[in-house]
């Protein structure tokens, strides 16, 4: 990877592990932009799905929504995507559809998701999709 996308991605975690969003939102971007230029796709999507979820807990919908289906449509165009990072994207996107009051599109997300949680043995994440699709459905 990148030099300066390696360098901006620790300082985004390290910013966002101390609780500082808008710092990490700030080096999550210049991640990003480095990884562009050097055309890394995993790592791009990867650190979108990262951008999105802090926005997400921002309360940047809007934006948040953007960026998910950008790291997804980069997840699903690339053969060599790992099935847990396109399950944490799908996670992060259902997440957002239900704060958007999006009950069909947070279902199929989730349905989607499970099944790909439950394919790595991932049982959290199949557990938590259950919970999440049985609130959904009462």
């Amino acid at each position: 990877m990148d030099e300066t996308a390696q360098q901006w991605t620790q300082k985004g975690k390290a910013a966002r592990d101390a609780g500082d969003l808008p710092e990490a939102l700030r080096a999550y971007w210049i991640a990003a932009a480095a990884l562009r230029v050097v055309s890394e796709p995993l790592r791009l999507a990867h650190t979108i799905r990262h951008i999105a979820d802090i926005q997400r807990q921002m309360g940047e919908l809007d934006d948040a929504k953007a960026n998910y289906a950008e790291a997804l449509a980069i997840y699903r165009s690339n053969l060599s995507t790992s099935i847990l990072d396109l399950a944490n994207t799908l996670r992060g996107f259902a997440l957002l559809m239900q704060q958007l009051d999006d009950p069909a599109a947070a279902t199929a997300m989730w349905q989607e998701a499970r099944a790909l949680y439950n394919a790595v043995s991932v049982q959290a994440g199949v557990d938590e999709a259950d919970r999440r699709l049985a609130a959904l459905t009462h």
